[in-house]
């Protein structure tokens, strides 16, 4: 599963994390470059948009739900901590509780 991820210098355990839940290719963009805001390219093959909300500013965050919004794929804000992602990421129905442990699997049913 492919993922892109707008927002923050660095991906730090996030890019484990996303990782250990099935996330094969990440494609990461700062957000900070002008092209990056006046040209948001993404793949098609994109599972979903994972942005940082706490590292881009709103008119990146505007750029990107509508690029993504015009290719149908998902997009999911949180802050750049794996609790806020892991919680969004449940809300959208991407990833599951398995257990107490607090093991994640991606659900490809939603």
């Amino acid at each position: 599963m492919s993922v892109v991820i707008v927002g923050g210098d660095h991906l730090g355990a996030i890019e484990q994390k996303l990782r250990s839940i099935g996330v094969t290719r990440l494609i990461h963009l700062t957000g900070r470059k002008a092209k990056h805001r006046n040209s948001i390219r993404l793949p098609r093959e994109a599972a979903f948009v994972l942005v940082f909300t706490d590292f881009i500013n709103h008119a990146t965050a505007s750029a990107v739900k509508e690029t993504a919004k015009s290719l149908e794929i998902p997009t999911v804000f949180a802050k750049r901590c794996w609790s806020s992602v892991a919680e969004r990421l449940k809300a959208g129905g991407f990833i599951n509780k398995l257990s107490a442990k607090c093991q994640l699997k991606v659900n490809w049913d939603n």
